[in-house]
């Protein structure tokens, strides 16, 4: 996870210094996604056919070369998007096929908590790749920070390649690129009201995540420009933010095991699609409220992510269940590839990133779908 959050970090640098609108800047954050949710499907029905640890291997190359080409040759809003596309496809193969090694190990009553553990991770590792690019970024340069991010993926592949013991399989059909997006399998699983709840809720949960992740230096940018003090580097600042809200997918899933999966998912999206509206509201505040603003509301975010993941693992049928990951990963990170654009356009639209009130309409956009979940859910639910 090192180089996840690198450019996000460095944005309002790489746009400044290469003279981007801020939906080409967001454009650019949103590529990453892209090739994630391009590919995603090929690497999960992969995990199906083969060991999973050489799926989390070859992901782990890619992220790394992505990285560090990030870091030697990028010089502009094309090179850029080539370079956060190809980080994508690597990461893809390294989370989704890390969950499956995780799922297909541990089974029984302890399988939602580990897996709650293992999202929040996806968390800690936000918040190291914030603290870590905006720390060399600021002794070497924005090029040295993506080139030592490749360090990252490189470590964890070698890991996971020695520390894992492979599974025994039984004998399985032979790959066929049919297998990249297989329709009559997702159909299957969308059939499924609660696998395709999940699923859905998943989209709009990362549309949101994502799009305040790629935006929150940027954002704390434009709220110390009202003489806001922040006491660290703004990258370090988005990084506290991102790991005190970790703890969060794991408390959510412990309360959602007590009071219901559904009313935890729709009480916590509610939270965060008014929360980000307040955050926008209160830029001009001091630097402490800011602070305690967005902690809250990437607690608020994060609060369901594990409880949606363990839920959809739940739900979908053993033999589906890599399908059931594809599709909710693939319209997850779809999602995720929106969020960050949908905030830049809407920025741009509402009078550019030095106007208050656009980072208002940017994240009740981004917050939108999790606003609007409560009446998804009652429509579903009445008869016709």
């Amino acid at each position: 996870m090192l180089g996840f959050s690198t450019y996000a970090a460095l944005l309002p640098e790489l746009r400044d210094a290469w003279a981007l609108s801020n939906s080409q800047a967001g454009i650019i954050g949103g590529m990453f996604f892209a090739g994630y949710a391009g590919t995603v499907s090929l690497w999960t029905a992969l995990t199906d056919r083969m060991d999973a640890r050489r799926v989390y291997l070859a992901g782990s190359l890619l992220a790394a070369a992505a990285s560090a080409g990030f870091g030697v040759a990028a010089s502009g809003f094309l090179s850029a998007v080539l370079f956060q596309i190809v980080l994508g496809v690597g990461i893809a193969a390294t989370y989704m096929p890390g969950l499956r090694l995780l799922s297909d190990r541990i089974s029984g009553p302890h399988q939602s908590r580990y897996i709650s553990f293992y999202t929040s991770f996806f968390g800690i590792g936000t918040a190291l790749s914030l603290a870590a690019a905006g720390w060399l970024a600021a002794l070497h340069g924005w090029r040295v920070a993506f080139i030592v991010s490749a360090i990252g993926p490189l470590l964890a592949g070698g890991w996971v390649l020695v520390s894992i013991r492979a599974l025994k399989r039984s004998a399985v059909r032979a790959f066929a690129w049919g297998d990249l997006f297989p329709l009559a399998a997702w159909r299957k699983v969308l059939a499924d009201r609660a696998s395709a709840g999940y699923t859905l809720g998943y989209a709009v949960h990362c549309l949101e995540l994502f799009g305040s992740r790629a935006w929150m230096v940027a954002f704390l940018a434009f709220s110390s420009g009202f003489d806001n003090a922040f006491p660290w580097n703004l990258a370090a600042v988005a990084a506290v933010v991102n790991l005190l809200a970790v703890p969060a997918s794991i408390v959510g899933n412990e309360v959602a095991l007590r009071i219901g999966r559904q009313r935890w998912i729709l009480i916590a999206m509610v939270g965060s699609g008014a929360g980000g509206i307040v955050v926008g509201l209160g830029a001009p505040w001091h630097w402490a409220i800011v602070l305690a603003l967005l902690i809250v509301y990437s607690m608020l975010v994060m609060a369901e992510s594990g409880t949606l993941t363990a839920g959809l693992v739940a739900a979908a049928p053993a033999e589906l269940r890599g399908a059931a990951l594809g599709l909710y990963s693939l319209l997850g990170f779809g999602g995720g590839m929106l969020g960050p654009i949908i905030f830049g356009a809407a920025l741009d639209a509402a009078g550019g990133a030095r106007s208050p009130v656009a980072w208002v309409v940017a994240y009740a956009a981004i917050g939108a779908g999790c606003l609007a979940a409560p009446l998804v859910v009652r429509m579903n639910q009445t008869p016709r």
